[in-house]
């Protein structure tokens, strides 16, 4: 039998693996340095509810935002693709072609980082600030719509997801551009 048939195989391919590992690296770094910090103001703030603190988990939700359109960028993208809106112009197809192939590359690892700093959002506003008002509320729901996202996204790479990766991240994208912006 062959020794490669035997093998088992990652779930991430090759030639990704190297950009999402350093994107965990990246991330996990965010996170201790994010928890160090708002430990940190916690420690030296008297008042929980305190400005600083305040500002310190708004600006990581900030930060993911961000993030997180250049990751939304990847279907808007891919939609405006497949409905072959671009057919006519071919200078801008072939520009949008290789813009899709950057979206598709930077896709996971930028997710992955959004991940950790909608994380320290999450931390932030669950220790310092909730309450519960709309604006607190789409947030929690737009994190329970996110918990399913990067687990469809690994069956993603093995192809056994009856596209819950892009059902599940609409869901969430929808939620996250009522909290973000409502």
């Amino acid at each position: 039998m062959n020794k490669a048939a035997v093998k088992k195989k990652s779930h991430i391919p090759k030639k990704d693996r190297k950009w999402v590992l350093l994107s965990l690296v990246v991330t996990a770094v965010i996170l201790v340095y994010g928890l160090w910090s708002m430990l940190h103001l916690y420690i030296s703030t008297p008042n929980w509810n305190d400005h600083h603190i305040r500002e310190a988990y708004k600006g990581y939700g900030s930060q993911a935002r961000i993030l997180l359109f250049i990751v939304l960028g990847y279907y808007v993208s891919l939609f405006v693709m497949k409905r072959k809106w671009l057919d006519a112009w071919a200078q801008i197809r072939k520009l949008a072609v290789k813009l899709l192939g950057i979206a598709r590359r930077v896709h996971v690892p930028i997710a992955i980082v959004a991940m950790g700093l909608i994380a320290l959002h999450v931390i932030g506003a669950f220790l310092f600030n909730f309450k519960l008002d709309f604006n607190h509320i789409t947030g929690l729901l737009a994190g329970i719509a996110l918990l399913p996202v990067p687990i469809a996204g690994i069956f993603r790479y093995k192809k056994l997801d009856r596209q819950w990766h892009l059902r599940s991240g609409l869901a969430f994208a929808v939620l996250f551009l009522i909290h973000a912006f409502l």
